[in-house]
């Protein structure tokens, strides 16, 4: 593997999500300040979104491996497989936004709801262009055109920052003076309705970039091409909805388990501390981004094992830096959010060790990619929501978000065990584990110093010179590999 082939791929597809992340921590930093934690408004947020990831999985329907998977096949047009995948999610969008819109009230009541609709129709809307999008933005990768594909990203993410700004932050000075703007922020319950809003207008203006994407649609629609597609996605289907699941489902459960304000407000604590642990997250997107497609290219080339095994030992390294760079900057960090939601910040280490699980079962996933048995991801993620909604059923009403991290970690730790085990089974890769398990020793170490100075109650300037002292340790230990692997 090109190994300053990915690097460069992924700080690229990384700009869009590690900057715009970036940048929407100061979104977290105004929501969470003009909305009240005891109000409940950023649970509405974190729930609807919640609802949203799980809704995208289902449109989308797996098209996005599908697509690579067939497209890099030397005996498929790739121009027949795009306007094929683009042609059936957006028959799949079209279709549900008739059903939302048909059963918006029932619809708007069962999800609790019922007063504001529009809070649904929004969703709706949001969720189908990022359906058609996402079709768009893999047809981006993989013509390895990634500029356009960071132009539309950061585009979408540049005009959010900016509407919110303006909302959240010139509207609050104007309620003196225009008592009628601040009847709308109680309106919409403390301005979280405003934020569907603005990611409506966002998401429309984007979808005007995709313009000669979307006429790839006169290539037309396939059935023989179609039949083998939906053949090979339908277990991605049902291992993307379950994989969403064991992101968002306790997102979901919390306020059905906690009912009433209480349940509202413990997932508004949650969902804002979560956006801390996220850096996680954006590592592993970034990575997958330029990741996969190298993947899929070089799968008949006799490297392709090397290539696996050098990926995941490059994600673990990296990802260990940025899990102790969060944990050693904590006591900075926290200022991304009020200080009203700080309560939930002890949950932050379980739920970056979740996502940094599900980075490494990422990786390991390609074993049943490669070799076309997909419904094993079905299964797997299958026991691993299962368990992931079972602590959650049993613990929430007892500890509250607590019971939702730990569900997490374990549901994502079980998918990558067994997947691991299987795949070296079935599909056996040389991963370098000595090297791999020194550098998890090594940040284990670090850790575990840095969490006895706090467990003693150092002061905040002394965790932060010794977290950096740590940090910089591990990131020598990086590059002394590098050097003695060359």
């Amino acid at each position: 593997m090109n190994l300053k082939s990915l690097a460069k791929d992924t700080a690229i597809y990384g700009l869009s999500s590690i900057v715009g992340r970036f940048l929407n921590y100061l979104l977290v930093i105004l929501h969470t300040r003009v909305i009240p934690a005891e109000s409940g408004g950023y649970g509405i947020s974190t729930n609807l979104y919640a609802w949203t990831a799980l809704m995208l999985a289902l449109l989308t329907f797996g098209m996005e491996t599908t697509f690579f998977r067939f497209a890099g096949k030397e005996t498929e047009n790739s121009d027949k497989v795009y306007s094929t995948a683009l042609r059936y999610v957006g028959s799949l969008c079209v279709l549900f936004l008739v059903l939302v819109f048909g059963f918006l009230k029932p619809v708007s009541g069962a999800l609790g709801y019922g007063a504001h609709p529009e809070y649904i129709a929004c969703i709706a809307v949001i969720t189908a262009l990022d359906a058609f999008q996402a079709i768009m933005f893999v047809r981006l990768r993989q013509q390895k055109r990634a500029v356009k594909f960071v132009t539309l990203k950061l585009s979408f993410i540049f005009a959010s920052i900016l509407l919110n700004l303006f909302v959240f932050l010139v509207l609050p000075s104007m309620f003196s003076s225009h008592p009628g703007l601040q009847q709308a922020f109680l309106k919409y319950d403390y301005g979280a309705g405003f934020i569907f809003f603005i990611n409506l207008i966002c998401t429309t203006c984007v979808t005007f970039g995709f313009i000669p994407e979307i006429k790839g649609i006169r290539a037309g629609f396939d059935r023989q091409l179609f039949k083998r597609m939906l053949s090979y996605t339908w277990p991605l289907l049902l291992m993307s909805v379950v994989g969403v699941l064991n992101q968002v489902a306790d997102k979901i459960l919390l306020p059905e388990l906690m009912p009433g304000e209480q349940g509202k407000v413990q997932l508004g604590i949650y969902g804002a501390c979560v956006k801390i642990a996220m850096i996680m997250s954006m590592l592993v997107q970034a990575f997958r981004y330029a990741y996969e497609p190298i993947v899929f290219s070089e799968a008949k080339s006799k490297d392709s094992n090397k290539t696996l095994a050098d990926g995941m030992k490059w994600f673990i390294i990296f990802s260990l830096l940025a899990y102790l760079a969060v944990m050693f900057y904590l006591p900075v960090l926290k200022y991304i959010i009020g200080s009203g939601y700080w309560e939930g910040l002890d949950v932050v280490p379980v739920v970056m060790l979740a996502e940094l699980f599900m980075g490494i079962y990422f990786n390991l996933s390609f074993w049943y990619k490669l070799t076309d048995q997909t419904w094993w991801g079905a299964i797997i993620n299958a026991i691993a929501v299962a368990v992931m909604i079972g602590i959650n059923v049993i613990f929430v009403p007892k500890v509250g978000y607590w019971a939702c991290a730990w569900g997490g970690f374990a549901g994502y730790g079980i998918a990558m065990l067994i997947s691991y085990f299987l795949g070296q089974k079935k599909y056996p890769i040389s991963y370098d584990l000595r090297t791999i398990f020194t550098f998890v020793l090594i940040a284990g170490v670090y850790y575990f110093l840095y969490d006895e100075l706090r467990m003693w109650g150092a002061k905040t300037w002394i965790l932060l010179v010794a977290g950096t002292l740590f940090l910089a340790s591990y990131a020598y230990f990086i590059w002394k590999y590098i050097k003695q692997s060359r």
